[in-house]
């Protein structure tokens, strides 16, 4: 793997203290730049190990904090009321994202005019959120991202980007339903979509957190999909940033 410059960036919004990991090559200066945004678990190990995956392409990746102050939950008592409040509070939600890109663009590692924004779960749902209310992004990953979170008016969304939507056929929380609402929405702000539809596959597929999952029908780690995912994602920000050079 390439020599890897690595640091943490705190950050904040209104009274949450935000602590971001920046992950570049070594010297890196100006680079496109993936924004990840992690799923209910924080910004963990498995987090830090996708950021470094994809900066040893040649990118520079900023990893959000939205939960601040690096909290990793861990059960789903603790998971279940950050989740809710971010959703009960949109606007609070959604500035903590655009924070983090602000943040990411005012790198020196970074081309703050390149980002991509890639999400899990959580992540996902907060990424396409983010463009849909008009955040500037040449692109947007969302990988079994909660589609039930998304509200459905994409009128301030920016015509021009493209949307990669990696998720599973059985996704309880990015049902048939909530999938066509959101191409629905993409199609009508003009931005470009490619859809990644997994058989026999439900949420958290890309999790090792929930290969003993008590809840199969609902979430249970895939291998093989979580390798297609990721594999979808590489070409993908490889072809958009590819795209803008020309």
């Amino acid at each position: 793997m390439a020599d890897l410059h690595v640091r943490d960036i705190a950050y904040r919004h209104g009274d949450t203290e935000m602590l971001g990991l920046l992950v570049a090559p070594a010297h890196a200066a100006n680079l496109p730049t993936v924004v990840l945004v992690h799923d209910a678990f924080g910004l963990n190990d498995d987090m830090v190990e996708i950021a470094r995956s994809i900066a040893s392409r040649d990118y520079t990746v900023f990893a959000a904090d939205v939960w601040g102050n690096r909290q990793l939950p861990t059960s789903e008592s603790e998971i279940g009321p950050l989740i809710g409040g971010m959703v009960s509070q949109r606007d609070e939600w959604i500035a903590r994202i655009a924070a983090a890109h602000e943040t990411a663009a005012a790198q020196p590692e970074t081309d703050g005019s390149a980002l991509i924004s890639l999400g899990y779960c959580f992540g996902g749902a907060s990424a396409l959120e983010f463009l849909r209310i008009g955040g500037s992004v040449l692109g947007v990953v969302s990988i079994h991202g909660g589609l039930d979170l998304l509200e459905c008016d994409w009128a301030r969304a920016k015509p021009g980007s493209t949307v990669l939507v990696c998720t599973g056929a059985l996704d309880p929380m990015a049902t048939a339903e909530q999938r066509e609402q959101l191409l629905s929405g993409l199609d009508g702000a003009g931005i470009d979509w490619e859809l990644d539809l997994y058989s026999n596959t439900v949420h958290a597929f890309t999790s090792k957190k929930a290969q003993d999952s008590p809840a199969p029908h609902v979430i249970a780690y895939h291998p093989r999909n979580a390798a297609r995912a990721m594999d979808a994602t590489l070409r993908f920000i490889d072809e958009v940033f590819a795209a803008r050079a020309l």
